[in-house]
């Protein structure tokens, strides 16, 4: 009854942390229906901090957002089969996409490296409820990084795709709620955990203000939203 008490009371403080659930899924389906490709606006603003966006190289660009785990894992075959399906049916080159994925909301922690799952595995699991399918326990290690094909992702994993020239943005604000959450759950600091998140990135990643204000600064920049929910 405690373990589930903990759960309840986890994934509460993390919904409040991140604001209503309803509102996150709101705002999901809205900005999925009112993508458009804004970029020849004259009246957009570009910030230093969304640069990393701008490709103009490149001739495609799809922007995938997860805001949970199995989503977040389905996002990873997703660019993995957009990419192969360019070079097998248009004779393309995967260099012509520009793929971001995301990981904002429940899916935040897939953006940190094992050594955090290993550490705060069990935290996560009561918050996250997505547990490892064959032990049905929690993760010790980044499930994105696994080469498991029970795991939904074909062996499409972040480092593999890393080298594929795909991309990841994962929430800050996210991160620092779940800091809390941690803190609060192993009497340490948040400041500290925060920083230890922070210092955990996955490989060909980086931090973004908030996932959902990335998923609209992407779509200015001519990217497609596909959201894996």
């Amino acid at each position: 009854m405690d373990k589930e008490n903990n759960r309840r009371n986890d994934r509460r403080n993390l919904l409040t942390g991140f604001g209503l659930a309803a509102a996150g899924a709101a705002v999901s389906m809205t900005t999925a229906a009112a993508a458009q490709d804004d970029s020849a606006s004259e009246d957009i603003r570009r910030y230093p901090l969304d640069a990393w966006l701008d490709r103009p190289e490149v001739h495609h660009r799809v922007f995938i957002d997860s805001s949970r785990p199995l989503g977040a894992i389905e996002g990873l075959q997703y660019a993995n089969n957009m990419l192969s399906a360019h070079v097998r049916a248009y004779d393309g080159e995967e260099s012509d996409f520009a793929i971001a994925v995301c990981f904002r909301r429940f899916s935040t922690p897939l953006g940190w490296a094992d050594e955090v799952w290993q550490k705060y595995g069990k935290i996560l699991d009561r918050v996250l409820q997505y547990p490892d399918p064959v032990t049905n326990e929690a993760f010790t290690a980044n499930p994105a990084m696994m080469d498991r094909t029970d795991l939904q992702n074909r062996g499409n994993t972040i480092q593999s795709l890393g080298k594929r020239g795909v991309r990841f943005a994962v929430c800050d604000a996210a991160t620092r709620t779940i800091s809390g959450i941690l803190a609060r759950s192993t009497g340490g600091e948040a400041g500290d955990i925060y920083e230890e998140l922070i210092a955990s990135l996955i490989p060909n990643a980086r931090f973004v203000p908030a996932g959902v204000l990335t998923a609209t600064r992407a779509q200015e920049y001519g990217y497609r939203l596909l959201s894996t929910g």
